[in-house]
């Protein structure tokens, strides 16, 4: 079984201050926002969808970052194929608040603080994501591990 997603690194400009926002899944892991194609969604609406539904934040997707694959066994025990598109997203309004049936909560970080949290608490096939919108916004992290 194959299953595909779209999500997106967050960003905002507050002030001088470029912002990052991460989520913390139901799982308690901090991750990015990201959910399954709806039938005829392109990966683009479906990444606009799926942030604006899990955090209340519009946004307007900049450029793709990468794709991302793993698998995973379902609840009824067959093994999906997860295939999920992530892009780089930039908020244009919206206020943030957490879809809590889905997530646990939402925040916005600086850019090394996003780094260091996703390092110590994130899913490890979401470092190089985050890394390359990083990468993509010139954000300074201080330190790559």
């Amino acid at each position: 079984m194959k299953e595909i997603s779209a999500g997106g690194v967050v960003y905002r400009r507050n002030g001088s201050q470029l912002e990052i926002q991460l989520i913390q899944d139901r799982y308690g892991k901090i991750s990015l926002p990201k959910g399954k194609l709806e039938p005829g969604e392109t990966t683009e609406q479906a990444a606009l969808r799926e942030i604006w539904e899990e955090t209340g934040i519009k946004g307007r997707i900049v450029e793709p970052i990468r794709k991302i694959g793993y698998a995973y066994t379902h609840s009824s025990g067959a093994i999906v194929d997860k295939e999920v598109h992530y892009f780089l997203v930039e908020a244009v309004g919206g206020t943030l608040q957490t879809q809590e049936e889905e997530i646990h909560g939402a925040a916005w970080y600086a850019p090394a603080d996003a780094w260091q949290t996703q390092l110590r608490f994130g899913y490890d096939n979401n470092n190089a994501v985050l890394r390359a919108a990083l990468d993509k916004l010139e954000a300074e992290v201080n330190g790559d591990d």
